[in-house]
């Protein structure tokens, strides 16, 4: 057995014992699941892509995606739970100084440190360059004013690669932005949100109020790089996100394929009519072509090849596939899959988050075109 397939077989176990039972119950009460986060820890989770030297399991990016889809099949909020703190390490990995990477990656492939990203802001999301959090530098300090919105794994996590403009009056305006690595502290202020989905996993709203982060964990030690960094990071996570969109559209196919076969209609299994099996088939496509261009993203990456293309391709089309699913399998569920009580009713939530976060489909579709251009010149 390859290592990868030990490695798969220890996750389904991992989600049989640790994740399944608890799903609904964490579900409805909207409670951060503190178990399973423990759990993830022991099994090297939070150090899946950080480098071996780094106290990481550096599993391929290929394996790790395998992993995501396995998670998200059972529920996508665990998966949210790696997410962006590995985005932050591949930034600290790519791009920080080598004391940066000794300092804050042990502790982060351990758990001991769980990260998140904060670069949305609520007249800046999809336009990263337009963000107006500001760090001036004060010594041996930056001090940071403004506002950060929809910011996972903020409460139970203790850093943030926080984006800010260091210089407003930079053209293009790229070359004003910084990464800062920032502990929560005096002058930061929380609230949490309340989401249509994605439950469990806190996502929230960050007032920023001469709020100091110490100069030395500015990535690279350079400012003016910020933008290029996450963005490299970002290639990650959408690799992520896509991944979640091939487990939850696999979920909705299969409780949809296992339904089918015991619901009757007319004197006979509903997937025995047409207009059902039609829509099974068109619902496992959807599954496989995703999967395919996750797989062929996740390679890209691993080879170290600019791959912002794929990621997008990836990201779009499973995102959207989750999404067009989960529908289809609410409309083979009907009623039952209206119930709190089902499956269906979550992923019919939580799917709608796959084709905004990190960036929505419309932006992927413009970075994919923007890249054909760019790859096939006239």
């Amino acid at each position: 057995m390859s290592e990868e397939a030990v490695i798969l077989e220890m996750i389904d176990s991992f989600l049989e014992k640790d994740v399944k039972p608890f799903v609904q119950e964490l579900e409805r009460k909207d409670e951060y699941p503190h178990k399973i986060a423990e759990k993830m820890m022991e099994l090297g989770l939070f150090g899946a892509t950080i480098a071996p030297e780094y106290g990481g399991a550096g599993l391929s990016v290929k394996t790790y995606a395998k992993i995501i889809e396995k998670l998200s099949e059972v529920w996508i909020s665990v998966a949210g739970l790696i997410n962006t703190h590995l985005v932050t390490a591949a930034a600290i990995q790519n791009f920080g100084t080598e004391e940066q990477k000794k300092y804050w990656l042990p502790r982060m492939a351990s758990g001991e440190i769980r990260a998140g990203i904060a670069l949305t802001e609520p007249d800046g999301g999809t336009d990263l360059q337009a963000i107006r959090t500001r760090a001036v530098r004060d010594g041996d300090d930056y001090v940071v004013n403004g506002s950060k919105i929809w910011i996972t794994n903020v409460i139970y996590g203790q850093i943030l690669a926080l984006l800010v403009k260091t210089d407003p009056e930079a053209r293009p305006r790229h070359k004003g932005m910084s990464l800062l690595i920032a502990e929560k502290g005096e002058g930061m202020t929380v609230s949490k949100m309340e989401k249509l989905g994605y439950l469990g996993i806190d996502t929230c709203e960050i007032g920023y109020d001469n709020f100091r982060v110490p100069a030395k964990n500015l990535i690279g030690g350079v400012e003016g790089q910020g933008l290029k960094q996450i963005l490299s990071g970002l290639e990650l996570g959408r690799i992520n996100v896509a991944a979640r969109g091939v487990g939850l559209a696999r979920a909705a196919l299969n409780e949809s394929v296992a339904y089918a076969q015991i619901r009757k209609a007319f004197g006979k299994p509903i997937v025995e009519h047409q207009a059902i099996a039609i829509k099974l088939a068109d619902m496992a496509t959807r599954v496989e072509a995703s999967k395919h261009l996750v797989y062929a993203a996740a390679e890209a990456y691993e080879q170290g090849k600019k791959c912002d293309m794929e990621a997008s391709m990836a990201k779009l089309y499973a995102c959207e596939a989750a999404v067009t699913n989960s529908i289809e399998a609410m409309r083979v569920h009907a009623a039952y899959g209206y119930s709190k009580e089902c499956n269906i009713e979550r992923y019919y939530r939580d799917a709608p988050l796959l084709i905004i976060g990190e960036g929505t489909s419309e932006l992927q579709r413009l970075l994919i075109a923007r890249n054909l251009v760019e790859r096939n010149p006239a």
